[in-house]
């Protein structure tokens, strides 16, 4: 059991210390969760070996589940990589610093055990300033995955890391709420035209807008077989899963707010806590169980916000089964619905 800091940022001037002290940890191969922009990582030297399987272990996360580098600055890229694109810089160019992840092919110097032993190796600059100025104080590009334990709904507040990896990681950065609530888009730039492995903040539209092409991975929708090897993170296990069972009823408006309460009266004959989680929109129109508020469908990006919160706020509640309204759209909406999926487990009832 390790002894857990707690360092809160409060925006005054002792937090520059705060943030040197979580560097040095860094350094002497320390473990530190810190807040981004999308969530929250769980951040090591991300060129130590023994520094990733510490991850891996802090975690419980599968060793071929790749990681991602976070650096600071443009020129961090080049000793990691052994090519760089043109059409990834003008990506970097319009995109960077910000909820985008790179797939390049690796440099020697990166380790197998960062990127689940492919060859290549996945890289993001944040936008989130405490961030940027914790790999840039560190020195060195810093592998970090969700900060959350393996498969559970990834933490975009301190409470969350703090509720799973106390104990776990040497220091935790507490800071506000994470802004985009979802994981970064992951794109893949290894072959002649680039594929989105991973749905994000940055939407299929805006890069197609710039670049003219891009492919979408066929997987993303679906659920991985065992044997398939993930080129990216959350390709391939169960992820963001809250402890009771989820099912999404996708559908017409009318027709799944129908179905669910069709379910919810008979979860409730059978005595079980049932949730369901709707869009504000179609609150009013549920009486069982505990109710919870997606956001707007209207403004998907706050849905987006709220999602891994709202799981674990299920979790709290101890509820015995969640049923979920489905998600509709080809912006934002696309992570929404991958998210889901996973969390339920690919559970989808179509009406």
């Amino acid at each position: 059991m390790i002894n857990t800091l707690i360092l809160k940022i409060t925006g005054d001037k002792e937090d520059e210390e705060k943030i040197e002290q979580a560097a040095q940890e860094l350094r002497r191969g320390g473990l530190v969760a810190f807040p981004t922009e999308t969530v929250y990582g769980l951040g090591g030297n991300g060129l130590d070996p023994h520094v990733v399987d510490k991850i891996y272990k802090a975690k419980g996360r599968p060793s071929d589940n790749p990681m991602i580098l976070h650096i600071s600055s443009r020129e961090e890229i080049d000793p990691l990589v052994s090519e760089i694109p043109p059409i990834a810089e003008k990506i970097m160019s319009a995109f960077w610093p910000g909820p985008l992840t790179f797939i390049f092919n690796k440099s020697s110097i990166v380790p197998e055990k960062v990127t689940g032993g492919l060859n290549t190796v996945a890289i993001r600059m944040p936008s989130h300033p405490l961030a940027k100025k914790l790999i840039e104080k560190s020195g060195m590009p810093i592998a970090a995955p969700s900060a959350n334990l393996s498969g559970k709904p990834s933490p975009t507040k301190a409470k969350h890391v703090i509720q799973d990896l106390m104990g776990r990681v040497e220091i935790i950065l507490k800071e506000k709420q994470s802004t985009i609530g979802l994981e970064s888009t992951v794109l893949d730039i290894t072959s002649p035209i680039p594929v989105i492995l991973r749905p994000g903040g940055i939407t299929y539209q805006q890069i197609k807008e710039l670049i003219g092409k891009v492919e979408i991975d066929k997987g993303i929708m679906e659920d991985r077989k065992k044997d398939f090897k993930p080129k990216a993170p959350g390709m391939k296990y169960t992820h963001y899963a809250p402890n009771a069972p989820m099912t999404i009823i996708q559908g017409p408006r009318w027709k799944v707010i129908d179905k669910i309460n069709e379910m919810a009266d008979d979860y409730t004959a059978q005595g079980k806590h049932i949730g369901i989680l709707a869009v504000q929109e179609n609150l009013e129109y549920y009486s069982k169980g505990t109710i919870m508020s997606a956001g707007s469908r209207d403004k998907p990006e706050s849905i987006a916000a709220n999602l891994f919160d709202l799981l674990r706020q299920f979790d709290e509640e101890k509820v015995d089964v969640i049923l979920a309204e489905g998600i509709e759209g080809q912006g934002i909406e696309m992570a929404i619905i991958n998210r889901m999926n996973k969390a339920a487990g690919h559970k989808i009832i179509y009406v």
